[in-house]
């Protein structure tokens, strides 16, 4: 989906002009892949634009940061501060937000302890991911070939720019197979996550989705929808998935910023089915919570404007 233009960027503590957001040929992420960033959406709301989960986004932003050893030049309270006025400044009642931290230009080699560090956060309205009909029907998957990258080679655990070419790779190769979206396994052969998004199987009455442990991130939907999930009544754990428990799933669904809750129909061309009760209920739910529609979890959305 193309990006579409507003008016502001926010650059190291200025808002700049979009078209003037710019960096040199020479910054050191662009060769090395040495950065880290967050997805986080705002949503319009009865009380005006609200970020969903803003603090913890940014927070996992500085410990990305901190795995990689870059330190950040700005504080989690900065950082929030700073996305609520990008947002506010450019008017969007709905958005996607995407901040950056960049070892910037004036060093060159793969020790990047003496490079500058920039921050960047920009704003922009985005639609459904992986599309309405996906939301609505669910998504065609597919196993990939390529596997998720352990533990000990780069930390999954955080969002480090260059660890998503492993994303891309397999994403690419599902989409030319003609398949929605990916799943990566791990080195072990246990299911990780998908190309951008937790992944969930409902078996047996149980929600069950893999480990951190198992390459997957702590993803900030992720927790959201267990939450939910155990609130609704349901019972939620944490254990290792082959690939043959999705084939035998009752039900399953990913979940992301950027996805949001999305049913999962097929995996391997082994047919799921249309969403189930289990997915549809939890769906219902995290679409109510972020338009500020449920009480209980009011908390988890930050308003960019005094209410």
């Amino acid at each position: 989906m193309p990006i579409q233009k507003v008016d502001k960027i926010w650059m190291d503590g200025e808002l700049v002009d979009w078209d003037d957001a710019k960096i040199h040929v020479l910054t050191h992420t662009l060769h090395y892949g040495s950065g880290v960033f967050e997805g986080i959406r705002a949503y319009h709301t009865p009380g005006g634009p609200a970020v969903f989960r803003l603090t913890d986004h940014i927070r996992r932003l500085l410990q990305s940061a901190k795995m990689l050893m870059i330190e950040s030049p700005y504080s989690v309270e900065q950082l929030v501060e700073a996305t609520k006025e990008t947002v506010r400044v450019n008017n969007v009642d709905a958005c996607y937000i995407r901040p950056l931290i960049y070892l910037g230009y004036g060093e060159m080699g793969l020790n990047p302890l003496p490079c500058t560090v920039n921050v960047s956060i920009a704003v922009w309205p985005w639609g459904t991911y992986l599309g309405e009909e996906g939301i609505r029907h669910g998504v065609r998957m597919k196993v990939s070939s390529w596997r998720r990258q352990d533990p000990n080679m780069i930390p999954p655990a955080a969002k480090v720019t260059g660890l998503y070419v492993n994303s891309s790779l397999a994403k690419v190769d599902a989409l030319k197979a003609g398949y929605d979206e990916a799943i990566l396994l791990n080195t072990q052969g246990h299911v990780s996550e998908c190309t951008g998004e937790n992944l969930f199987v409902v078996k047996g009455g149980r929600i069950i989705t893999p480990p951190l442990s198992a390459g997957a991130l702590d993803g900030i939907t992720r927790d959201s929808i267990m939450v939910i999930a155990r609130d609704l009544g349901y019972e939620v754990v944490e254990e290792n998935l082959l690939r043959s428990d999705l084939y035998i799933a009752d039900e399953a669904f990913l979940t992301g910023t950027a996805a949001e809750v999305v049913p999962i129909r097929a995996v391997d061309d082994r047919v799921i089915g249309e969403p189930g009760e289990v997915t549809r209920k939890i769906q219902e739910m995290y679409f109510a919570t972020i338009r500020g529609e449920v009480e209980t979890y009011k908390g988890w959305l930050e308003h960019v404007r005094s209410t």
